[in-house]
C-alpha cells in the first residue's frame, strides 16, 4: 500500500505527542528513537485499513503490554 511522506510524518508526530516517557536505553541499541518510529509507522501505514482488523491489533497490543507489565511486577 502506498502512503505519503506527509502521512508518515503526521502519524509519527501524533504518536510522539501522545506517548508516555519511555525508559528505552537508546545508547545501547542500534536504532535511534526516530528510526524506530519511522520503521513502525511505515508498518502501520501498510496495514489493512479495515477497522475490525485495526481494533483487533490494538487489543492484542494492549493485552501483550499488560502481560509485560505483570512480568515486570513479578506476578
Amino acid at each position: 500500500m502506498k502512503y505519503s511522506t506527509k502521512e508518515l510524518e503526521e502519524l509519527i508526530s501524533v504518536a510522539k505527542t501522545s506517548a508516555h516517557p519511555n525508559d528505552i536505553p537508546w545508547d545501547k541499541i542500534d536504532l535511534t528513537e526516530d528510526e524506530l518510529y519511522r520503521t513502525f509507522a511505515a508498518t502501520v501505514l501498510d496495514m489493512d485499513r479495515n477497522p475490525v482488523v485495526q481494533r483487533s491489533i490494538i487489543l492484542n497490543l494492549m493485552v501483550e503490554n499488560f502481560e509485560l507489565y505483570l512480568k515486570v511486577m513479578g506476578k
